[in-house]
């Protein structure tokens, strides 16, 4: 398994929509080997494939090292399609690997339902809520062009930009690879 380098702010594959996947061959099976390796290293709980330089419309999901997650099992879900949101909604604080040392307040559905298939192919459907469907819409605006800068207010925005520049600068310090300029 190889730890790969983190794609930041300011790399475009980031607001690029990915591609769908559509056969789950030894490369996409190496690839989420080599995922789940990069985020473990970068003390992640979640990763989209476009946030390893990869165009395509998958993320894993591993959140045992949570408080009250320890039973989780990790998930891999590829060509995921969000097909419910609760209108209910949770502000939480949020963290992302290709944002660096930034945390910001989102708003996001305590519950959802997605619709995705396994590293078998076959299409699952569950329903998620609380941190899982948080990391599991964090991780889908990865796949469709949105990080969290565009998920906040406006005004927010600006009291980041500062952060952002830094990110895209690479002025930050950061304990795991992330790509270079």
């Amino acid at each position: 398994m190889a730890i790969m380098p983190i794609t930041v702010y300011g790399d475009k594959i980031l607001w690029t929509k990915a591609k769908p996947i559509f056969k789950v061959d030894d490369e996409i099976i190496q690839l989420i080997q080599n995922m789940f390796a990069t985020m473990r290293n970068a003390n992640g709980i979640g990763l989209a494939a476009n946030q390893v330089g990869i165009d395509k419309q998958m993320f894993i999901i591993d959140l045992r090292e949570v408080e009250d997650y320890e039973k989780f099992k990790p998930v891999v879900m590829i060509n995921p399609e969000i097909v419910l949101q609760s209108e209910e909604k949770i502000v939480m604080e949020e963290g992302c690997l290709s944002l660096p040392n930034l945390r910001a307040e989102v708003e996001r559905s305590e519950i959802i339902k997605v619709k995705y298939l396994d590293t078998d192919e076959n299409e699952r459907e569950i329903e998620a809520d609380d941190l899982f469907a948080r990391v599991i819409l964090h991780e889908y605006d990865h796949l469709i062009g949105k990080m969290i800068p565009d998920r906040v207010t406006s005004q927010l925005r600006k009291k980041l930009e500062k952060e952002l520049i830094q990110i895209r600068n690479r002025e930050v310090e950061v304990s795991y690879p992330i790509t270079t300029k």
